[in-house]
């Protein structure tokens, strides 16, 4: 049983379906790049900015004997 001679019209479809979809990946993989490159460099962040978030050299020290870590 051999199948019927793909109509060429089928043939652009595919093309186009595959070119829109490697351009879709390429966009998803630059926003992915770009997040990993912000979140790894330690970009600040507006709430670090305004003093929302407090560095780590800002947050209380816990007090000796009570066990916790550092």
């Amino acid at each position: 049983m051999a199948f019927p001679p793909q109509h060429e019209l089928h043939k652009r479809r595919f093309s186009r379906n595959l070119g829109l979809g490697l351009t879709l990946a390429a966009f998803v993989a630059l926003v992915f790049a770009l997040t990993v490159v912000k979140v790894t460099r330690g970009e600040m962040t507006p709430a670090k900015l305004q003093g929302q978030i407090p560095a780590p050299a800002e947050q209380p020290a816990a007090p000796a004997g009570t066990g916790a870590a550092p």
